[in-house]
Protein backbone atom coordinates (compact mmCIF):
# COMPACT_ATOMS: atom_id res chain seq x y z
CA UNK A 1 0.00 0.00 0.00
CA UNK A 2 2.87 2.36 0.75
CA UNK A 3 4.41 1.68 -2.66
CA UNK A 4 1.03 2.37 -4.28
CA UNK A 5 0.72 5.64 -2.40
CA UNK A 6 4.28 6.58 -3.38
CA UNK A 7 3.50 6.00 -7.07
CA UNK A 8 0.25 7.98 -6.85
CA UNK A 9 1.99 10.91 -5.20
CA UNK A 10 4.83 10.87 -7.73
CA UNK A 11 2.25 11.04 -10.54
CA UNK A 12 0.57 13.91 -8.70
CA UNK A 13 3.87 15.79 -8.44
CA UNK A 14 4.79 15.13 -12.07
CA UNK A 15 1.47 16.61 -13.19
CA UNK A 16 1.43 19.60 -10.83
CA UNK A 17 0.95 22.88 -12.69
CA UNK A 18 3.42 25.48 -11.41
CA UNK A 19 4.94 28.61 -12.86
CA UNK A 20 8.48 28.03 -14.22
CA UNK A 21 9.93 30.22 -11.46
CA UNK A 22 8.22 28.31 -8.65
CA UNK A 23 8.99 24.93 -10.23
CA UNK A 24 12.68 25.86 -10.51
CA UNK A 25 12.76 27.05 -6.90
CA UNK A 26 11.12 23.87 -5.57
CA UNK A 27 13.52 21.76 -7.61
CA UNK A 28 16.46 23.60 -6.04
CA UNK A 29 14.99 23.34 -2.52
CA UNK A 30 14.72 19.56 -2.68
CA UNK A 31 17.99 19.16 -4.58
CA UNK A 32 19.60 21.03 -1.68
CA UNK A 33 17.92 18.79 0.89
CA UNK A 34 18.99 15.64 -0.96
CA UNK A 35 22.61 16.67 -1.38
CA UNK A 36 22.78 17.94 2.20
CA UNK A 37 21.33 14.63 3.41
CA UNK A 38 23.71 12.53 1.30
CA UNK A 39 26.81 14.36 2.57
CA UNK A 40 25.74 15.29 6.10
CA UNK A 41 25.08 11.70 7.09
CA UNK A 42 28.73 10.96 6.22
CA UNK A 43 30.11 13.84 8.30
CA UNK A 44 30.01 16.92 6.05
CA UNK A 45 29.47 19.82 8.48
CA UNK A 46 28.03 22.36 6.03
CA UNK A 47 24.50 23.46 6.95
CA UNK A 48 21.57 23.14 4.57
CA UNK A 49 21.72 26.90 3.96
CA UNK A 50 25.43 26.67 3.13
CA UNK A 51 24.76 23.78 0.73
CA UNK A 52 22.12 25.91 -1.02
CA UNK A 53 24.57 28.79 -1.35
CA UNK A 54 27.20 26.41 -2.72
CA UNK A 55 24.76 25.11 -5.32
CA UNK A 56 24.02 28.73 -6.26
CA UNK A 57 27.75 29.42 -6.60
CA UNK A 58 27.71 31.89 -3.71
CA UNK A 59 29.64 30.03 -0.98
CA UNK A 60 33.38 30.51 -0.80
CA UNK A 61 35.17 28.50 1.86
CA UNK A 62 38.57 28.82 3.48
CA UNK A 63 41.32 26.61 2.15
CA UNK A 64 41.02 24.29 5.14
CA UNK A 65 37.27 23.77 4.54
CA UNK A 66 37.18 23.78 0.74
CA UNK A 67 37.02 19.98 0.62
CA UNK A 68 33.53 20.22 2.18
CA UNK A 69 32.36 22.41 -0.69
CA UNK A 70 34.10 20.19 -3.24
CA UNK A 71 32.08 17.22 -1.97
CA UNK A 72 28.86 19.18 -2.60
CA UNK A 73 30.10 20.07 -6.09
CA UNK A 74 30.85 16.40 -6.82
CA UNK A 75 27.40 15.15 -5.80
CA UNK A 76 25.68 18.02 -7.64
CA UNK A 77 27.58 17.24 -10.86
CA UNK A 78 26.59 13.56 -10.72
CA UNK A 79 22.92 14.42 -10.09
CA UNK A 80 22.88 16.90 -12.97
CA UNK A 81 24.58 14.46 -15.32
CA UNK A 82 22.07 11.72 -14.45
CA UNK A 83 19.13 14.09 -14.99
CA UNK A 84 20.55 15.20 -18.37
CA UNK A 85 21.16 11.59 -19.37
CA UNK A 86 17.58 10.71 -18.52
CA UNK A 87 16.20 13.61 -20.57
CA UNK A 88 18.39 12.80 -23.57
CA UNK A 89 17.53 9.10 -23.50
CA UNK A 90 21.09 7.85 -23.11
CA UNK A 91 22.25 4.44 -21.95
CA UNK A 92 20.83 4.27 -18.44
CA UNK A 93 21.73 0.73 -17.49
CA UNK A 94 23.51 0.10 -14.21
CA UNK A 95 27.03 -1.32 -14.51
CA UNK A 96 30.05 -1.97 -12.33
CA UNK A 97 31.95 0.64 -14.34
CA UNK A 98 29.24 3.24 -13.61
CA UNK A 99 29.27 2.45 -9.88
CA UNK A 100 33.06 2.79 -9.79
CA UNK A 101 32.80 6.10 -11.64
CA UNK A 102 30.29 7.35 -9.05
CA UNK A 103 32.77 6.51 -6.31
CA UNK A 104 35.69 8.10 -8.16
CA UNK A 105 33.82 11.35 -8.70
CA UNK A 106 32.44 11.45 -5.14
CA UNK A 107 35.92 11.09 -3.60
CA UNK A 108 37.63 13.53 -5.99
CA UNK A 109 39.41 16.16 -3.91
CA UNK A 110 38.49 14.56 -0.58
CA UNK A 111 40.89 13.70 2.26
CA UNK A 112 41.43 9.94 2.17
CA UNK A 113 43.20 7.50 4.43
CA UNK A 114 46.23 5.67 3.09
CA UNK A 115 45.43 2.91 0.63
CA UNK A 116 42.06 4.30 -0.53
CA UNK A 117 41.96 4.78 -4.31
CA UNK A 118 38.79 6.49 -5.62
CA UNK A 119 36.89 4.29 -8.04
CA UNK A 120 38.75 1.10 -7.15
CA UNK A 121 37.56 -1.71 -4.91
CA UNK A 122 39.34 -1.99 -1.58
CA UNK A 123 42.22 -4.35 -0.92
CA UNK A 124 41.89 -4.66 2.85
CA UNK A 125 39.33 -5.96 5.34
CA UNK A 126 36.82 -3.54 6.89
CA UNK A 127 34.49 -3.57 9.87
CA UNK A 128 31.47 -1.25 9.66
CA UNK A 129 28.15 -0.53 11.32
CA UNK A 130 27.00 -0.22 14.92
CA UNK A 131 27.77 -3.83 15.80
CA UNK A 132 31.02 -4.16 13.87
CA UNK A 133 29.74 -5.98 10.78
CA UNK A 134 32.63 -7.25 8.65
CA UNK A 135 32.30 -6.32 5.00
CA UNK A 136 32.71 -8.90 2.27
CA UNK A 137 36.27 -10.17 1.73
CA UNK A 138 38.19 -7.68 -0.38
CA UNK A 139 39.02 -10.30 -3.02
CA UNK A 140 35.27 -10.93 -3.52
CA UNK A 141 34.19 -7.29 -3.85
CA UNK A 142 34.54 -7.11 -7.63
CA UNK A 143 32.69 -10.39 -8.15
CA UNK A 144 29.87 -9.41 -5.76
CA UNK A 145 29.44 -6.03 -7.44
CA UNK A 146 29.13 -7.79 -10.79
CA UNK A 147 26.57 -10.23 -9.42
CA UNK A 148 24.59 -7.42 -7.80
CA UNK A 149 24.43 -5.43 -11.04
CA UNK A 150 23.31 -8.47 -13.07
CA UNK A 151 20.61 -9.24 -10.50
CA UNK A 152 19.30 -5.66 -10.35
CA UNK A 153 19.24 -5.33 -14.15
CA UNK A 154 17.19 -8.52 -14.38
CA UNK A 155 14.59 -7.24 -11.91
CA UNK A 156 12.09 -5.88 -14.42
CA UNK A 157 8.31 -5.73 -14.54
CA UNK A 158 6.76 -8.38 -16.82
CA UNK A 159 5.58 -6.99 -20.17
CA UNK A 160 1.98 -7.85 -19.30
CA UNK A 161 2.20 -6.12 -15.91
CA UNK A 162 3.38 -2.55 -16.56
CA UNK A 163 1.77 -1.46 -13.27
CA UNK A 164 4.62 -3.29 -11.50
CA UNK A 165 7.32 -1.09 -13.06
CA UNK A 166 7.27 1.59 -10.38
CA UNK A 167 7.17 -0.59 -7.24
CA UNK A 168 9.88 -2.90 -8.58
CA UNK A 169 12.10 0.07 -9.45
CA UNK A 170 11.72 1.59 -5.98
CA UNK A 171 12.51 -1.76 -4.39
CA UNK A 172 15.59 -2.04 -6.63
CA UNK A 173 16.79 1.38 -5.46
CA UNK A 174 16.44 0.44 -1.78
CA UNK A 175 17.98 -3.02 -2.23
CA UNK A 176 20.92 -1.59 -4.19
CA UNK A 177 21.57 0.76 -1.28
CA UNK A 178 21.43 -2.18 1.13
CA UNK A 179 23.71 -4.45 -0.89
CA UNK A 180 26.37 -1.76 -1.31
CA UNK A 181 26.32 -1.36 2.47
CA UNK A 182 26.73 -5.13 2.90
CA UNK A 183 29.47 -5.62 0.31
CA UNK A 184 31.19 -2.33 1.21
CA UNK A 185 33.27 -2.57 -1.96
CA UNK A 186 35.24 0.67 -1.69
CA UNK A 187 37.75 1.99 0.79
CA UNK A 188 35.59 5.09 1.34
CA UNK A 189 32.41 6.70 0.01
CA UNK A 190 30.26 3.55 0.04
CA UNK A 191 27.21 5.28 1.55
CA UNK A 192 27.37 8.20 -0.87
CA UNK A 193 27.89 5.80 -3.79
CA UNK A 194 24.86 3.78 -2.65
CA UNK A 195 22.72 6.91 -2.58
CA UNK A 196 23.81 7.90 -6.10
CA UNK A 197 22.80 4.44 -7.37
CA UNK A 198 19.52 4.89 -5.51
CA UNK A 199 19.00 8.29 -7.15
CA UNK A 200 19.64 6.84 -10.62
CA UNK A 201 17.18 4.00 -10.10
CA UNK A 202 14.55 6.38 -8.71
CA UNK A 203 14.60 8.72 -11.71
CA UNK A 204 14.73 5.69 -14.01
CA UNK A 205 11.45 4.65 -12.34
CA UNK A 206 9.87 7.92 -13.43
CA UNK A 207 10.08 9.65 -10.06
CA UNK A 208 10.17 13.46 -10.55
CA UNK A 209 13.67 14.76 -9.96
CA UNK A 210 12.85 16.72 -6.75
CA UNK A 211 11.26 13.59 -5.25
CA UNK A 212 14.14 11.33 -6.28
CA UNK A 213 16.28 12.97 -3.57
CA UNK A 214 13.82 12.25 -0.76
CA UNK A 215 15.23 8.94 0.43
CA UNK A 216 18.62 10.57 1.12
CA UNK A 217 16.91 13.35 3.02
CA UNK A 218 14.88 10.79 5.01
CA UNK A 219 18.00 8.82 5.99
CA UNK A 220 19.65 12.02 7.23
CA UNK A 221 16.61 13.28 9.15
CA UNK A 222 16.26 9.90 10.90
CA UNK A 223 19.95 9.05 11.10
CA UNK A 224 19.77 7.03 14.32
CA UNK A 225 16.93 4.85 13.01
CA UNK A 226 18.71 4.53 9.65
CA UNK A 227 21.84 3.14 11.30
CA UNK A 228 19.84 0.83 13.58
CA UNK A 229 17.72 -0.61 10.75
CA UNK A 230 20.78 -1.00 8.54
CA UNK A 231 22.63 -2.73 11.34
CA UNK A 232 19.78 -5.20 11.91
CA UNK A 233 20.03 -6.46 8.34
CA UNK A 234 23.60 -7.70 8.84
CA UNK A 235 23.40 -8.72 12.51
CA UNK A 236 20.18 -10.72 12.82
CA UNK A 237 19.87 -14.35 11.64
CA UNK A 238 18.89 -14.74 7.99
CA UNK A 239 19.90 -11.17 7.10
CA UNK A 240 16.32 -9.81 7.25
CA UNK A 241 15.63 -6.88 4.94
CA UNK A 242 11.92 -6.29 5.63
CA UNK A 243 12.48 -3.78 8.44
CA UNK A 244 14.88 -1.65 6.42
CA UNK A 245 12.65 -1.74 3.33
CA UNK A 246 9.58 -0.76 5.35
CA UNK A 247 11.51 2.05 7.06
CA UNK A 248 12.74 3.39 3.69
CA UNK A 249 9.35 3.23 1.91
CA UNK A 250 7.52 4.79 4.87
CA UNK A 251 10.05 7.63 4.86
CA UNK A 252 9.63 8.10 1.11
CA UNK A 253 5.85 8.39 1.48
CA UNK A 254 6.11 10.76 4.45
CA UNK A 255 8.48 13.01 2.49
CA UNK A 256 6.21 12.90 -0.58
CA UNK A 257 3.23 13.96 1.53
CA UNK A 258 5.18 16.96 2.79
CA UNK A 259 6.34 17.79 -0.73
CA UNK A 260 2.80 17.70 -2.10
CA UNK A 261 1.64 19.99 0.70
CA UNK A 262 4.30 22.52 -0.31
CA UNK A 263 3.25 22.24 -3.97
CA UNK A 264 -0.41 22.68 -2.98
CA UNK A 265 0.41 25.87 -1.07
CA UNK A 266 2.28 27.22 -4.09
CA UNK A 267 -0.64 26.40 -6.38
CA UNK A 268 -3.08 28.12 -4.00
CA UNK A 269 -0.84 31.20 -3.96
CA UNK A 270 -0.80 31.37 -7.76
CA UNK A 271 -4.58 30.90 -7.88
CA UNK A 272 -5.06 33.63 -5.26
CA UNK A 273 -2.97 36.12 -7.25
CA UNK A 274 -4.95 35.35 -10.42
CA UNK A 275 -8.25 35.66 -8.56
CA UNK A 276 -7.36 39.07 -7.10
CA UNK A 277 -6.21 40.33 -10.51
CA UNK A 278 -9.51 39.17 -12.02
CA UNK A 279 -11.45 41.10 -9.38
CA UNK A 280 -9.76 44.34 -10.48
CA UNK A 281 -9.47 43.53 -14.19
CA UNK A 282 -11.66 46.40 -15.46
CA UNK A 283 -10.79 48.97 -12.77
CA UNK A 284 -7.39 50.46 -13.51
CA UNK A 285 -7.28 53.45 -11.15
CA UNK A 286 -4.65 54.44 -8.55
CA UNK A 287 -7.07 53.53 -5.73
CA UNK A 288 -7.87 50.09 -7.16
CA UNK A 289 -4.22 49.30 -7.88
CA UNK A 290 -3.39 50.32 -4.32
CA UNK A 291 -6.10 48.04 -2.92
CA UNK A 292 -4.96 45.16 -5.12
CA UNK A 293 -1.35 45.54 -4.03
CA UNK A 294 -2.41 45.76 -0.38
CA UNK A 295 -4.35 42.48 -0.37
CA UNK A 296 -1.75 40.65 -2.46
CA UNK A 297 1.08 41.69 -0.13
CA UNK A 298 -0.65 40.77 3.13
CA UNK A 299 1.19 37.79 4.68
CA UNK A 300 -0.80 34.55 4.13
CA UNK A 301 -2.68 33.49 7.25
CA UNK A 302 -1.44 36.41 9.35
CA UNK A 303 -3.56 39.08 11.03
CA UNK A 304 -2.40 42.65 10.33
CA UNK A 305 -3.55 45.56 12.44
CA UNK A 306 -4.98 48.64 10.76
CA UNK A 307 -1.91 50.68 11.70
CA UNK A 308 0.42 48.13 10.10
CA UNK A 309 -1.51 47.62 6.85
CA UNK A 310 0.31 50.42 4.97
CA UNK A 311 3.63 48.75 5.88
CA UNK A 312 3.02 45.22 4.54
CA UNK A 313 5.46 45.78 1.66
CA UNK A 314 7.76 48.39 0.19
CA UNK A 315 5.44 49.12 -2.75
CA UNK A 316 2.39 49.50 -0.50
CA UNK A 317 4.37 51.79 1.81
CA UNK A 318 5.22 54.00 -1.18
CA UNK A 319 1.62 54.06 -2.35
CA UNK A 320 0.35 55.22 1.06
CA UNK A 321 3.07 57.81 1.55
CA UNK A 322 1.48 61.21 2.18
CA UNK A 323 -2.03 59.70 2.17
CA UNK A 324 -4.53 60.62 4.89
CA UNK A 325 -6.05 58.16 7.36
CA UNK A 326 -9.36 58.19 5.53
CA UNK A 327 -7.63 56.76 2.43
CA UNK A 328 -6.70 53.55 4.19
CA UNK A 329 -10.23 53.44 5.68
CA UNK A 330 -11.76 53.63 2.19
CA UNK A 331 -9.42 50.96 0.88
CA UNK A 332 -10.20 48.64 3.81
CA UNK A 333 -13.93 49.07 3.23
CA UNK A 334 -13.49 48.43 -0.48
CA UNK A 335 -11.64 45.17 0.18
CA UNK A 336 -14.16 44.13 2.83
CA UNK A 337 -17.01 44.70 0.38
CA UNK A 338 -15.29 42.46 -2.17
CA UNK A 339 -14.67 39.89 0.60
CA UNK A 340 -10.96 39.90 -0.24
CA UNK A 341 -10.13 40.59 3.39
CA UNK A 342 -11.97 39.76 6.62
CA UNK A 343 -11.85 41.13 10.14
CA UNK A 344 -9.99 38.95 12.57
CA UNK A 345 -9.53 39.99 16.19
CA UNK A 346 -7.96 43.44 16.23
CA UNK A 347 -6.93 43.41 12.61
CA UNK A 348 -7.52 42.00 9.14
CA UNK A 349 -6.31 39.02 7.11
CA UNK A 350 -6.46 38.10 3.44
CA UNK A 351 -9.51 35.92 2.77
CA UNK A 352 -7.70 33.18 0.89
CA UNK A 353 -10.44 30.73 1.86
CA UNK A 354 -12.34 32.07 -1.14
CA UNK A 355 -10.22 29.99 -3.51
CA UNK A 356 -10.65 26.82 -1.47
CA UNK A 357 -14.39 26.69 -2.16
CA UNK A 358 -14.09 23.63 -4.43
CA UNK A 359 -11.70 21.59 -2.31
CA UNK A 360 -13.28 18.43 -0.83
CA UNK A 361 -15.27 19.12 2.32
CA UNK A 362 -14.13 17.20 5.37
CA UNK A 363 -17.10 15.53 7.11
CA UNK A 364 -16.80 15.49 10.90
Amino acid sequence: MLLGEAESKCEHLAGAALTPEIAAELHKVFLTKGIHGTTSIEGNTLSEDEVRRRIDGELELSKSREYLGAEIDNILAICNDLADEMRLGGDFSLSVARIKEFNRRILDGQPLREGVIPGRTRTDSVVVGLSGYRGAPAEDAEYLLDQMVDWLNQLQAPDDQPEMRFPIAVMKAILAHLYIAWIHPFGDGNGRTARMIEFQLMIEAGVPSPAAHLLSNHYNLTRDVYLIELDKTSRMPGYPIEGFVRYAVQGLVDQLREQIQIVRQQQLSVTWVNYVHDMFRDEDTPAKRRQMHLVLDMPPGEVVTRAKLPEVSARVLREYANKESKTISRDINGLLNRRLIVRSGRGFRANRELIEAFLPIRLQ
